[in-house]
């Protein structure tokens, strides 16, 4: 069997701010740590795994180390994986105290015959794995419901959810995200990030999806499944991704951007905010990492 030419596409968030020097940094760093991997022979979920877990570590994006709080002090984290010879997913969602949620979502994927574990038996599990934990360094605070509610008004300048797809020598796509949600989140918010088909979705016969945005809308519309299913049609990664994100935008003035990824090693990075910082390499020259892709 002929193997194939493996390629990875890498996302720190898309939102309103411009990329920073050290943030681009950090993606050429998780790019060539996961290319590497694919060309030493690994699985595209073990490529998507290890890219994202530079970027969660790497404390400039808004996941693992680098998480929100929400507005009773807490940091939850989101992360979801999946990989699309077999559909196999998992996921975990208001997770505490880790350093790499998205290596606790593809336990839950490789250990369990669950697809999503959350809150604090999401955490129990990581600890049984013996995962890196994180220092808690904030202050539990009280919070009024009535306060926050009344204000309709969210603060939505940074998203910085991480992700990553990824094709193997197999022909295996993968994607994989992680988050620490938006900031003011009422304790508890779970957004697209860890819910398989809206933030990402990874299937051999069509392709592979990781989101990055507003998870509300996200959702609602179910985008990455969306974005797999239409390329099911035959039409490119491109034209495919911004009709999608069009919709968003006309029928419930989301925001997001999408980085897609097809069995066939067509790509796209796409997004409607002013900035989305991501990148992607083949191995050929220097990893390509820029905040705005049109």
């Amino acid at each position: 069997m002929k193997s194939v030419r493996p390629i990875i596409l890498v996302h720190g968030g898309a939102g309103p701010r411009a990329m920073t020097s050290p943030q681009g940094a950090y993606l050429r760093a998780a790019l060539q740590v996961g290319y590497h991997l694919l060309d030493r022979g690994s699985s595209a979920v073990v490529a998507v795994e290890q890219t994202i877990r530079v970027l969660e570590r790497s404390g400039l994006f808004n996941a693992g180390t680098g998480a929100h709080l929400q507005l009773d002090g807490v940091r939850r984290m989101d992360a979801s994986v999946m990989e699309g010879e077999s559909l196999r997913a998992g996921g975990v969602a208001s997770i505490e105290g880790i350093v790499h949620p998205i290596s606790a979502a593809r336990l839950v994927m490789e250990e369990t015959d669950h697809v999503l574990l959350m809150g604090p038996m999401a955490t129990k599990f990581a600890r049984h794995f013996k995962m890196d934990r994180q220092p808690f360094t904030g202050k539990p605070r009280r919070f009024s419901y009535e306060t926050v509610l009344r204000k309709t008004a969210h603060n939505r300048d940074r998203h910085g959810t991480v992700g990553a797809v990824a094709l193997d020598q197999t022909g295996t796509v993968a994607a994989g995200a992680s988050t620490g949600g938006i900031d003011r989140m009422l304790p508890g918010r779970v957004g697209d990030t860890p819910i398989i088909g809206c933030g990402v979705y990874a299937d051999n016969e069509t392709g592979a999806v990781s989101m990055t945005g507003l998870g509300e809308g996200i959702m609602r519309l179910a985008i990455a499944k969306e974005i797999c299913d239409r390329l099911r049609q035959g039409k490119s990664p491109a034209q495919v991704a911004r009709v999608v994100l069009q919709r968003l935008v006309t029928r419930i003035q989301g925001t997001a951007g999408a980085l897609v990824l097809t069995p066939q090693r067509r790509f796209t990075i796409a997004h409607v905010t002013p900035h989305m910082a991501a990148g992607w390499w083949d191995g050929k020259g220097e990893p390509t990492v820029k905040d705005r892709f049109r």
